[in-house]
């Protein structure tokens, strides 16, 4: 199973799209590379962007991460950290940041090809395993958590070298 994350940001007033793709923008790549020839769906490591149509300043960034595991969730996170404290959005986008971090326990498949029957929850043609996804609900709240505390400990540690220069 894999991770997907939604971040919904609102620009400042006099703010553009371009403004916080500028400040926004990875300059690592970050995930996990895949050996496989095959490329998974959907690909790993890509970023969809969204800009509300009934809000052209909230800008929603989706994201599909890697199949969960405690190591690559602990990777993945804090490269994001380093990233994130190198590259502030402060001087773009309002304080109040939606953030959304959640297991993809289904995708369905409801083109018009006629009747539909339910199907059980699956991913890729596997069925999911509803409580090993509970448990992996849990890591991801878990390693989030952790991850924000490193970031707001680096943050403050930041400010604080700032005040002493």
């Amino acid at each position: 199973m894999m991770m997907v994350s939604m971040i919904k940001r609102r620009l400042k007033k006099g703010k553009t799209y371009e403004d916080f793709r500028r400040a926004w923008y990875h300059t690592t790549g970050f995930g996990i590379d895949s050996d496989s020839f095959l490329e998974p769906e959907p690909p790993l490591g890509r970023l969809y962007t969204v800009i509300n149509a009934f809000d052209p300043r909230e800008i929603i960034v989706i994201g599909f991460g890697p199949e969960l595991s405690e190591e690559v969730l602990e990777s993945v996170l804090n490269i994001d950290v380093e990233e994130r404290l190198h590259n502030p959005l402060d001087d773009v986008i309002e304080p109040v940041i939606g953030r959304s971090f959640g297991v993809l326990v289904s995708e369905d498949d409801f083109s018009p090809k006629g009747a539909i029957e339910y199907q059980n929850p699956s991913v890729g043609g596997v069925e999911t395993d509803l409580k090993e996804s509970e448990e992996l609900i849990k890591l991801v709240r878990r390693e989030i958590e952790s991850a924000s505390t490193r970031r707001d400990k680096k943050r403050q540690e930041i400010e604080a070298k700032k005040d002493l220069d």
